[in-house]
């Protein structure tokens, strides 16, 4: 039961830290720590026994959840179901590290300790289950439980305008959700599952004995008519919903049929819908406005989870959810969706170059970085997909680290703009060696794990049947852009003769204890992510090729 440990043990967390005295602020913190350790652990135990040559999902855990007969309309099925494969481990290890992280992050926090630390528990719990899910309504649950977390994280713990920025995420988010949950719902009435159908119709005695002619058998009578309608029991399990074959004739999703809507095949309109829904969670421009002001206005340890793990959601959805169920729209618009991913690549690396605020540059940064992950995974290649996992990886770690290094400014003097200090490597030596390390991992310097999630998505897009080289090549410039507003602020921020603002203090010391644990591990994971890409690769190399099979071109 790992990956149920993974959801349940921060979910009872959360529950403990909100029944206890409010007078235990210590008993918090330990708490939190205690949990994100032993998530850690688990998720150590999961990566150990995974086996990296299986393409398909390992460590299933499943139990019927709820049952309703609809008559004539068949019945209604909704399982507790979890798994992880090759697309899922990297960003379940990913999230354990960013949690324990954001927790020691947390440490210094003074007020409202445990309403915070129960929010946050919360959270993890919910991200955990996001990742873990393979029941679609399992999932959109965990995924609607994450804002509600957030959203207090944000608007209680934040800057002057956290109100405001809590409230843009808020509507932002569940407008994406809104329009998960319509396609969600069509899914489930296009679509039967196989197995339980199998069952029921009494072409099997239990689950046990389906075997792969037994579903391809139920999916012939499906086709042709010869299974009654209040046999047929309708699914939410995501292994169903990607396979074509179970598709209901007449189905308003079904591949084969093609009503039309708004002068859009319907499934190709279903793809548009989901799509934006997960595109404003990565997020893409120009559903992106909701994270600068979010990441402004968070605290340093929220803004480390958002960046580091909650934006992956979103191209987990792609890989998992949008181009899984939907190849055929993939496939239909793989141009638009790569130019989409290179227009946030270019605009994001412009609008950081014209940042003033070190946070602000960060967030935008983070839009350009995600533009690569839906370049990847348009691109339909190996190394696209592959890459994009891997850069959701390097991101997540690398964008935790900037915003430790922007927080320990930001904890000094309480000022996060860029032209308020010079000099910095004078009185601050260990910080300016970790922030050159994070900006040069960042902006893709070979050996950081920057360079090669990047290289992989170009490769993919170069090589790309569905691309144009013209736009891969365009999205080069965002490497050219990163250069720019990483070296520039390096530049004005640590070099020359010694200058601050605040002048006459002695509060910008350098990185104590706390921070040299959180920022050098990070920095090691970099590089060591940079120097041996198949801690990764291995795991998600056999999902991705299967996954792959139903784009191949003939």
């Amino acid at each position: 039961m790992i990956l149920s440990l993974l959801i349940l043990l921060p979910l009872l967390g959360s529950l403990v830290v909100a029944l206890l005295p409010d007078n235990q602020e210590a008993t918090f913190r330990w708490i939190a720590l205690l949990i994100t350790v032993l998530d850690v652990a688990l998720v150590a135990t999961a990566y150990m026994s995974f086996d990296t040559a299986l393409a398909g999902y390992q460590l299933v855990e499943q139990a019927n959840w709820i049952t309703l007969p609809l008559g004539g309309l068949g019945v209604a099925s909704i399982d507790y179901l979890v798994g992880i494969d090759g697309i899922s481990m990297p960003l379940v290890v990913l999230s354990a590290i960013v949690m324990l992280v954001g927790v020691v992050a947390s440490w210094q926090l003074t007020h409202r300790l445990k309403a915070y630390y129960s929010l946050y528990l919360l959270l993890t719990g919910t991200i955990m289950g996001c990742f873990v899910a393979l029941d679609f309504f399992l999932f959109f649950l965990f995924f609607e439980f994450m804002l509600l977390p957030m959203y207090f994280l944000i608007g209680l713990w934040g800057g002057p305008r956290r109100e405001y920025a809590s409230i843009k995420f808020f509507l932002y988010t569940l407008l994406g959700s809104l329009l998960i949950l319509l396609v969600m719902i069509s899914l489930y009435l296009s679509v039967m599952d196989p197995v339980s159908t199998a069952v029921l119709a009494g072409l099997i005695n239990n689950p046990a004995e389906a075997t792969v002619d037994v579903v391809r058998s139920v999916q012939t009578y499906l086709q042709n008519g010869q299974l009654n309608p209040a046999q047929i029991v309708h699914t939410f399990d995501m292994r169903y919903l990607a396979d074509g074959g179970n598709y209901l004739p007449g189905a308003f999703l079904n591949p084969a049929a093609e009503p039309i809507i708004l002068g859009f095949p319907a499934r190709l309109l279903a793809f548009w819908v989901i799509f934006i829904g997960f595109a404003i969670k990565l997020p893409i421009v120009p559903v992106h406005t909701w994270l600068p002001d979010a990441h402004v206005e968070a605290s340093t340890p929220v803004s480390v989870v958002l960046a580091g793990v909650l934006l992956k959601i979103g191209g987990y959805g792609f890989l998992r959810i949008v181009w899984d169920f939907f190849p055929d729209g993939a496939a239909e618009y793989a141009r638009i969706l790569a130019g989409l991913g290179v227009l946030s690549i270019v605009y994001g690396g412009l609008n950081a170059l014209a940042q003033s605020d070190i946070k602000k540059m960060i967030a935008y940064s983070s839009v350009s970085h995600m533009g690569f992950v839906l370049l990847g995974v348009a691109s339909l290649t190996a190394e696209g997909v592959n890459g994009a996992i891997y850069q959701m990886v390097s991101h997540g770690v690398l964008s935790a680290m900037l915003f430790l290094l922007a927080g320990v400014l930001y904890d000094r003097t309480h000022d996060r703009r860029i032209d308020s200090y010079r000099g910095l490597m004078q009185p601050m030596p260990q910080y300016t060696i970790l922030t050159a390390i994070a900006f040069f991992a960042s902006l893709g310097l070979p050996g950081f794990s920057g360079f090669v999630g990047e290289l992989f998505t170009l490769m993919g897009g170069f090589q790309s049947a569905w691309l144009p080289g013209w736009l891969t090549a365009l999205a080069t410039t965002g490497i050219l852009l990163a250069a720019a507003y990483f070296l520039w602020t390096l530049q004005r921020m640590f070099f020359g003769p010694y200058w601050s603002r605040h002048e006459g203090t002695s509060i910008l010391t350098d990185l104590t204890f706390r921070e040299k644990a959180l920022l050098i591990p990070l920095g090691a994971m970099a590089l060591g992510l940079g120097l041996f890409p198949n801690l990764i690769f291995n795991l998600s190399g056999a999902t991705v090729a299967q996954w792959l099979v139903k784009f191949a071109v003939e």
